[in-house]
């Protein structure tokens, strides 16, 4: 089927047009011809450490499977499954919140997974652990007039929780070093890793509610409300806090510096959690604390991660421009890959000859470059030391590794883009005016 008259993206470097129908295709190679574009991408070899990455993803879903399986049985499974199906809205309502966040430069699934998997099942069954030593030290140090009810709320789930949920993101990090880019990537892994846990603590206090004999709708309905429609989000802001700290401390620095950033981050995440919980003790005030302290809190959210997205896609653009000169990317090519409105047009230019995959996948590893760029430059700063020169050396291979895969994601947008003009006539070309 011949393409239907569209308004092609100004970006890659492709035939040009008069925008007039039934205007041939020009020969694409006039618009590649630079020796780079045309450049034999290597072979990509095994990684090392997949295997393990795999091994500890099972292991993960093993123990989250695990954990809520405990959980069903000591609730009952009918409990169990009521519980579940209503805590599975708020947990959808943040994981496609954390899509949207991640869209930009979105992660390795299996990463996702690994997340998720994190929170559901091992921070919270490390929680119980560690939760169960630390109570009583607490209250060993208050007086004896110190509410138990307030201790655990207030300090000892602020502490455990985003202590066991912090582990996860830390473990990550250095399982995916490659791509631990920034405070987005931070935030996203966090988030997920937040969300699981909330998925899993949801079950247990709706079963609670549930077991309250014959309040237990009303009950379960309030519940449900505060937790699961008023603040979805509680856990993924709690953790996001520290992961945006590591994900800063990734793209700028070494293990060291992470590591601080870690423990930094812990603190607001801590205190939020801490503030929040204090809030749902407050009874009737409830309400209106959450709407003059938790609603700025959550909007304040709302700005910073539309501000971190902004911030990468100028990254974006600046660090793909570096590739000009020596002639990886045309100048064309950089703002249809490093902005909102060029990325649109160029997926729509795409799926007017079923190409809108290979478009996409030309977009990722343009995104996965320039960013490794930056790691690049960021690491030649302070590359004195012999770890540093180590992570220098291996994010210059995988430069050029992800230089080769642009250009053999070009060539395989040509490849479709010639094969398809041959059988019709085209007028709109990607480097057109929008």
């Amino acid at each position: 089927m011949a393409p239907q008259h569209q308004s092609a993206p100004a970006g890659i470097a492709g035939p040009q047009s008069q925008g007039t129908p039934g205007r041939e295709l020009a020969p694409a190679s006039q618009y590649w011809s630079h020796p780079h574009l045309h450049a034999a991408a290597p072979k990509r070899r095994p990684r090392r450490g997949r295997v393990t990455n795999i091994i500890l993803v099972i292991l993960l879903a093993v123990v989250a499977f695990a954990t809520l399986t405990y959980f069903a049985v000591s609730l009952s499974a009918s409990v169990f499954l009521v519980c579940g199906a209503l805590a599975l809205i708020p947990l959808g309502i943040c994981l496609f919140s954390l899509m949207w966040v991640d869209k930009w430069e979105p992660e390795p699934k299996s990463a996702l997974f690994f997340a998720f998997c994190w929170g559901a099942g091992m921070s919270v069954a490390t929680t119980l652990v560690i939760g169960s030593w630390v109570q009583p030290l607490l209250l060993a140090a208050g007086n004896s007039s110190t509410d138990p009810d307030v201790v655990g709320a207030v300090v000892q789930a602020p502490l455990v929780e985003e202590f066991c949920k912090g582990l996860g993101v830390l473990v990550l990090f250095f399982l995916r070093r490659r791509t631990f880019d920034g405070p987005i990537d931070g935030v996203v892994y966090a988030g997920t890793i937040a969300a699981g846990f909330a998925f899993t603590e949801n079950i247990l206090y709706f079963g609670a509610a549930m077991a309250q004999g014959d309040d237990a709708t009303s009950g379960l309905l309030g519940i449900f409300l505060v937790r699961g429609l008023m603040s979805p989000f509680a856990h993924v802001m709690f953790t996001a806090s520290l992961g945006a700290c590591v994900g800063y401390a990734a793209r700028h620095g070494g293990t060291a510096l992470v590591l601080l950033a870690w423990v930094v981050g812990l603190v607001p995440a801590m205190l939020l959690h801490g503030l929040w919980n204090a809030t749902s003790l407050l009874g009737a005030n409830f309400f209106l604390i959450y709407g003059v302290l938790q609603v700025p809190i959550f909007l304040l959210y709302v700005v910073g991660i539309v501000f971190l997205r902004r911030s990468e896609a100028k990254l974006t653009r600046r660090r793909l421009a570096d590739y000009v000169p020596s002639g990886w990317f045309s100048q064309q090519e950089v703002p249809m890959l490093a902005t909102v409105a060029g990325r649109r047009r160029a997926l729509r230019w795409a799926h007017g000859f079923g190409a809108s995959k290979r478009m996409r996948n030309f977009i990722h590893v343009a995104t996965r470059l320039a960013f490794t760029r930056q790691r690049i430059l960021n690491t030649a700063r302070h590359a004195s030391g012999r770890h540093a020169q180590a992570r220098l050396r291996a994010a210059q291979g995988q430069e050029l590794a992800l230089l080769h895969r642009s250009t053999a994601a070009r060539a395989a947008l040509l490849e479709l883009y010639t094969a398809a003009a041959h059988g019709a006539q085209w007028h709109a070309s990607p480097t057109d005016p929008a």
